[in-house]
């Protein structure tokens, strides 16, 4: 008798975690069936990563690889890591990682808190109308091809273009600013601010607009004006929001914008402009050696992955985990 009792005291925690787990179920089924137009707008977005992302994370094996085109990936002889010993006794290899880094530093520098400044001045303005017009100014030449916007940026800073026609109205001598290394890297990051932070304000100002107006309608009753209002409350209200655009900007140190500087650089600049994925078009595309061209992707790669989790972590030390990303 007290063998089937101990027998059926076992059995009932048995039954109360399979009706937990069919409840999960069901409940995991009717939220899928109450979202189910959100999901599936979701899966064009899925199936492009899986296309374009994941898929292709197969011929990464080309950086441990001989790869001979008639061979095929599979086919092509191992060579374990002498391709990264290779890239890491090549001397222009550090020439072309000390101008990634450079270049990404000035841009997170400069370029991070403009988009920031700009929505908060820009949400201290009134006038319904004019925010829209400028929001739409601002945010247009996100939408312009590096192309054109490199043909507009060549006028401007050509010989005979309007910057060199104010210097020469005052006596100075015409400067081919494209060419000059001196400047290069200056106009690489005005451009690419200028191209970026109207869209990159999108996000702060979505942020300023769910910050709770009885804030600042308190501020306002204890005599508090706009700038007062903007240290006080937008700022650290904004900085969760910071916090993690920052971490996320992080994995694009080794990515100082390929499109940008393929479209603007040239000979004469490559000492300061020449960075790693315009290395990697060279000797992939131009000098059809893939595997070595991968290497130094895959190199990259792990990089910016290893940059993420080291400032993620930093921030959880600093700022506590409310403040990073996972």
């Amino acid at each position: 008798m007290d063998d089937t009792v101990i027998v059926r005291g076992a059995q009932a925690p048995n039954k109360d975690k399979k009706l937990e787990k069919a409840m999960l179920r069901k409940t995991k089924w009717k939220k899928i069936k109450q979202y189910r137009l959100l999901l599936l707008m979701m899966v064009p977005a899925v199936i492009y990563y899986i296309t374009f992302h994941y898929l292709p994370m197969y011929g990464v094996l080309l950086a441990f690889k001989d790869f001979k085109i008639l061979k095929g990936i599979m086919g092509s002889p191992w060579v374990g890591l002498d391709l990264f010993r290779t890239i890491f006794q090549d001397d222009y290899f550090y020439t072309v990682l000390k101008n990634t880094l450079i270049i990404s530093f000035y841009k997170l520098l400069f370029g991070f808190p403009v988009p920031i400044f700009f929505a908060l001045l820009l949400s201290e303005v009134t006038n319904a109308k004019y925010k829209r017009i400028v929001q739409t100014v601002t945010y247009l030449p996100h939408f312009i091809s590096w192309v054109v916007l490199a043909g507009i940026f060549f006028t401007f800073f050509s010989l005979g273009g309007p910057l060199n026609t104010i210097i020469t109205l005052f006596g100075g001598d015409p400067v081919l600013f494209l060419a000059d290394a001196r400047y290069f890297r200056s106009i690489l990051v005005i451009t690419s601010i200028f191209q970026g932070f109207g869209w990159g304000s999108i996000i702060y100002f979505a942020a300023i607009s769910n910050i709770d107006p009885q804030l600042y309608e308190a501020a306002i009753i204890d005599g508090a004006g706009r700038f007062k209002r903007m240290f006080y409350i937008s700022i650290p209200m904004l900085v969760p929001i910071i916090v993690i655009m920052l971490i996320l900007s992080m994995s694009g140190v080794l990515d100082a914008g390929f499109d940008q500087i393929f479209n603007m650089y040239n000979a004469q600049v490559y000492n300061v402009a020449d960075i790693i994925d315009t290395y990697v078009y060279r000797k992939g595309i131009v000098e059809m050696n893939y595997s070595y061209a991968t290497a130094v992707g895959l190199f990259k790669s792990v990089v910016a992955l290893i940059l993420i989790f080291a400032v993620n972590r930093v921030v959880k030390l600093i700022g506590g985990k409310d403040h990073a990303l996972w």
